[in-house]
């Protein structure tokens, strides 16, 4: 006796689907379960792009060279025909020096404080040419006790500088000393002559005078 037809059809759409449904337990069994949860790592990722990022803007805002108008990029405009170069001195550099370190005591004009400390504009300590050992004595190791500048008396202390700035910019503020205010009565302070008298006075430790710097040529 042979099968109806409308029973053929179930008994095959039957096993069609049973097989469909063991295929998919199959690949159910063979896929990895998805953890349950978020996974950290994005987070922890974030957390290292954003600190990366934060310490990275102040690299660079305290160490990246600002616009400077007095620096010139010298090699590219030897470059360029008819472009004139501004020539950057020892005393342009030591201006920057002198605004960190110096200007808080003998101030932007250079006439110092009356009776607290002695101007720089008009001493015979910076125009005087054969002064230049003294004047660099001076920044390295200091200076303590009375020193007489334009025929008065100062009586106070100046710290020693030698650690903090290196002998370029020694060279380069006392070059800016001896030409700002109308000084013009001594040359360029070179840093070879800086590292030379700090080699000599290497083992100094006290502040000089200025009775111990009358004898120093």
């Amino acid at each position: 006796m042979s099968t109806p037809p409308d029973r053929l059809l179930a008994e095959q759409s039957a096993a069609t689907d049973d097989s469909i449904q063991a295929v998919h337990a199959q690949l159910r069994a063979q896929k990895p379960e998805k953890p349950h949860g978020y996974s950290a790592t994005p987070l922890v990722l974030l957390g290292i792009m954003c600190t990366a990022i934060f310490f990275g803007s102040i690299y660079l805002a305290h160490y990246s060279i600002r616009f400077d108008p007095l620096v010139v990029n010298e090699v590219a405009n030897r470059a360029k025909p008819g472009v004139v170069t501004q020539v950057v001195t020892r005393a342009m550099r030591g201006k920057k020096v002198y605004q960190e370190t110096c200007i808080a005591c003998h101030q932007a004009n250079g006439q110092g404080q009356p009776g607290i400390y002695p101007p720089l504009a008009g001493s015979e300590w910076v125009n005087d040419p054969a002064r230049e050992g003294q004047l660099i004595r001076i920044v390295l190791h200091g200076l303590a006790g009375p020193i007489t500048v334009a025929g008065k008396e100062y009586n106070n202390v100046m710290a020693p500088l030698g650690e903090a700035l290196n002998d370029e910019k020694i060279a380069n503020v006392l070059s800016y000393v001896r030409s700002e205010w109308g000084n013009t009565g001594a040359p360029e302070v070179q840093p070879e002559t800086v590292a030379a008298v700090r080699a000599a006075t290497a083992g100094r430790k006290n502040n000089w005078t200025a009775a111990e710097l009358a004898d120093v040529k």
